[in-house]
């Protein structure tokens, strides 16, 4: 569902000048197929050793990652965190929250 969000707000989300991905405790075979599947048009990364997922803070104790959305600055800070994704809206709420950060604009 979330991705399918983002995929629908593609047009939307790149008139910012991002780079937006997608990461997965999954493998790299499985991300793969997944994104195939859902024409995801954009990376969905995997990290099936977990160690990215960890070092942000995402990973819950069942070893999953939590769905949460970071905005990073182009100068790598880390500007919001949003621990509320929700999945049906994922697209449109990014392009809200990069407005309301002041992310540029394309």
């Amino acid at each position: 569902m979330q991705c399918r969000a983002l995929r629908d707000s593609a047009e939307e989300i790149q008139k910012f000048d991002v780079a937006y991905f997608m990461l997965s405790v999954d493998t790299l075979e499985d991300n793969t197929a997944f994104a195939e599947e859902h024409q995801a048009g954009f990376p969905v990364l995997a990290n099936p050793d977990k160690d990215v997922v960890e070092a942000y803070g995402a990973l819950m104790p069942v070893g999953l990652a939590n769905r949460w959305t970071y905005y990073i600055g182009a100068d790598g800070t880390i500007l919001r965190i949003d621990k509320e994704t929700d999945p049906e809206t994922a697209g449109e709420d990014m392009t809200r929250i990069m407005g309301e950060l002041g992310f540029p604009r394309i």
